[in-house]
């Protein structure tokens, strides 16, 4: 994560912010994320079943995939100086756009689309990310992703 002064931040709108390294999604993630949230549904747990998909094996789970968001964005976001604390705000926009096939590799493409200053030292950074997956022309998914930056004020 790239760590800037909030004035040079402000100057990145509309600018590639940042690309994270390839995460490979193996089967034990996607079985521990059905786990987690008790989705078993055969396309992400049952490889034989999957087979007979148009993907010919089992995928990731979309919201899977949109969870690794907030990891992903450590290695291609960027943060304010002096920030205490940086709080997951919610999502403006989010599309799934391919499937994510078992042992598929994913990364994060981050743009700069917004700067807010929500007064008493807190910033709000709205960024386009795509979540590509590696050798495949559609993304997995497209968002637009908010983040809160907690900045203390000096008196």
């Amino acid at each position: 994560m790239k760590i800037l002064p909030i004035e040079e931040i402000q100057q990145m709108v509309g600018q590639e912010i940042g690309v994270s390294e390839w995460f490979e999604i193996s089967q034990e993630r996607i079985n521990n994320f059905a786990e987690a949230t008790n989705d078993y549904q055969f396309i992400h747990v049952d490889s034989e079943a999957a087979k007979s998909t148009p993907w010919g094996t089992t995928i990731a789970h979309g919201f899977l995939t949109l969870s690794l968001l907030s990891y992903l964005s450590t290695e291609a976001g960027l943060a304010p100086e002096n920030f205490t604390m940086a709080i997951n705000y919610g999502l403006d926009k989010v599309r799934f756009l391919e499937a994510v096939p078992v042992n598929s590799r994913i990364r994060a493409n981050s743009k700069l689309i917004e700067v807010q200053d929500k007064k008493g030292g807190r910033w709000l950074l709205k960024s386009a990310v795509t979540i590509e997956i590696e050798n495949v022309d559609k993304p997995a998914a497209i968002v637009e992703a908010l983040t809160l930056f907690i900045i203390p004020e000096v008196n």
